[in-house]
């Protein structure tokens, strides 16, 4: 799916239910609520996925969302989140060893409980919601910018061009995702989940929501990287022993690159923290962990080509509310 290249745009990272934040934003943008739907006379949201888990108002801004998506007010693509969601409920062929596409894990029922619970008054709402979780395209391509909820991969999204229509899911496609090592299972880790690299000398970590690891997160745009500290990426730290070691030339190898030429690129997805600003002059990451009472960040696109630092607008989150 393809963007106006010449229209002016608000791209907003991962809401994670803070719907009550998410007005505040819209407000603060010069946004309104007209007939229900929040509009702009001039500009247009797109929504770097990650809608639904965690907060507190998660089917308030589901409605939110959506609202101005059908009225053509905003655009908004698929997260991780979103596509577990639909993993979850869809039975996955024997052949795979799974039972469904996305495991009833602990981790991935502890990740989903806020939408279930919020939902579980309102069942075929949901099922109306996870519908149209399928019309969410995985990446927006605006020729001067792109926009993908962890890491664009041009090799990968050229292959989705071919299989997907206007890089939307569709149930076969997500059936696929169930057998590991699948085009369909790879294509969308790298998307929405980004790149990832095993910790070093049989290291496990334990995130901040008790989970372990046995990889981090690693950057996508770091050039001349020495050692494991230079490429992690994510709120998690390595210990100091590890971010010390050098990486080998076959890991340097194997690590991906957005180069510093290419159109400028907004994702969500990486729990940031601090002051929002640019990653690089053509890469911006507007997920500032909104609700873990972060930022929730948005970027005012219109012509330039290069991320202006002053561009970037946001509004505290507030406890108790989101």
């Amino acid at each position: 799916m393809r963007l106006d290249p010449e229209r002016s745009y608000d791209l907003i990272g991962d809401v994670h239910g803070c719907a009550r934040t998410l007005a505040r934003l819209l407000d603060s943008l010069g946004y309104s609520q007209h007939g229900g739907v929040w509009r702009h006379p001039r500009r247009q949201v797109i929504f770097l996925g990650d809608i639904i888990d965690r907060g507190p108002r998660i089917r308030e801004a589901l409605h939110l969302v959506r609202d101005m998506v059908d009225a053509g007010q905003a655009w908004c693509i698929m997260g991780n989140h979103e596509f577990n969601a639909l993993g979850w409920y869809m039975p996955a062929p024997p052949e795979s060893g799974r039972q469904f596409v996305r495991e009833h894990s602990p981790r991935y029922a502890r990740l989903l409980q806020e939408t279930f619970s919020q939902f579980e008054a309102y069942p075929q709402e949901w099922q109306a919601f996870r519908e149209w979780f399928y019309q969410l395209p995985l990446y927006l391509d605006g020729e001067r910018f792109r926009v993908v909820h962890a890491c664009w991969d041009k090799a990968v999204i050229a292959r989705l061009r071919e299989r997907l229509n206007q890089g939307r899911l569709d149930p076969d496609f997500l059936r696929e995702a169930a057998f590991d090592g699948s085009f369909a299972c790879r294509a969308l880790d790298r998307l929405l989940r980004g790149t990832d690299m095993p910790l070093p000398n049989g290291i496990e970590l334990t995130s901040d929501e008790g989970f372990a690891r046995a990889s981090f997160r690693t950057k996508f745009w770091e050039e001349n990287p020495r050692t494991y500290g230079d490429i992690v990426f994510q709120p998690d730290a390595l210990p100091e022993q590890a971010a010390r070691l050098p990486l080998t030339d076959s890991q340097k190898s194997r690590l991906f690159l957005y180069g510093p030429e290419e159109p400028l690129l907004f994702v969500g997805h990486y729990w940031r923290s601090g002051h929002p600003r640019p990653i690089r002059a053509n890469l911006a990451c507007l997920d500032y962990s909104a609700v873990k009472y972060g930022k929730l960040v948005a970027y005012r696109l219109d012509q330039e080509t290069r991320l202006d630092p002053a561009k970037f607008v946001w509004v505290e989150v507030e406890r108790p509310e989101h």
